[in-house]
């Protein structure tokens, strides 16, 4: 038996979400394939998410990604979306290069696989030719227009976005799933490619994914969703995933 793929993640102190929807998906594709995944994290403080509180998260990356690498995982990801694009377009690509250099030990030739879930988004939109979406998060609305307006230097236009105006990330885990496909109904997505349903790791999604696809006849992800999808190409995996929406589930293209 070949040893486990170890999965770091660099979550916000009081997130519950991910570290749920990461292995709920990843397992379903081991009980597929017969891999075997484990799951570590650290923890950066994040309480409330504004402005102030999110970029003082980014500032423990070094940290964070040293305690994993003395656990020699597999891959580190940085598994805050909205703290990385609230300090600005690409501002992924920097964080990653971080990640990657408080990680590796080049002494014993130790360099895991980096991510993170802004950078997952969007090269999980552009491997898709996905270039229209509509988005709903959890976020305050000025958070929202940050996401926007990030997508948008990306190369993704925004055809709709709905913000849930929750500032507590406790509360916001504590969202139903089962409410997201009906409140997407009320959005305008007669011209998105596809739609972003959590726009969030931690706002709960997973299950109302399927769901949605069948309500509204469209691509649905989320930025979980995406952040395993970015996961397994750079581990060189195959990015299936059963039962977890239209971006995992080995298609090449999403959009027409």
């Amino acid at each position: 038996m070949s040893a486990p793929t170890r999965v770091g993640l660099v979550v916000p102190s009081s997130n519950t979400t991910i570290e749920t929807e990461v292995p709920q998906m990843l397992s379903r594709r081991a009980a597929v394939t017969g891999e075997a995944f484990t799951f570590h994290s650290s923890r950066a403080v994040l309480h409330r998410v504004d402005a102030e509180s999110l970029d003082r998260m980014v500032g423990q990356v070094d940290r964070c990604a040293r305690e994993l690498a003395d656990a020699r995982v597999d891959a580190i990801v940085y598994a805050c979306l909205v703290a990385v694009m609230a300090r600005g377009p690409g501002e992924h690509e920097r964080v990653e290069q971080q990640l990657r250099e408080a990680a590796q030990r080049p002494e014993d030739g130790y360099e895991p696989v980096i991510s993170s879930s802004a950078g997952a988004l969007v090269r999980s939109l552009g491997a898709h030719r996905v270039h229209k979406v509509a988005i709903l998060t959890p976020y305050v609305e000025a958070l929202t227009e940050q996401v926007v307006g990030y997508l948008t230097a990306a190369g993704v236009t925004t055809t709709d976005a709905m913000s849930l105006g929750v500032p507590d990330n406790v509360k916001v885990a504590q969202l139903d799933p089962m409410r997201l496909p009906e409140l997407a109904a009320q959005m305008d997505l007669s011209s998105a490619d596809a739609l972003i349903i959590s726009a969030c790791v931690q706002m709960p999604s997973l299950a109302a994914i399927p769901i949605a696809e069948r309500q509204l006849d469209l691509p649905v992800l989320s930025a979980t969703s995406a952040t395993v999808h970015d996961l397994l190409v750079g581990l060189g995996l195959s990015p299936e995933v059963p039962d977890a929406g239209a971006l995992l589930s080995g298609s090449e293209a999403l959009a027409a």
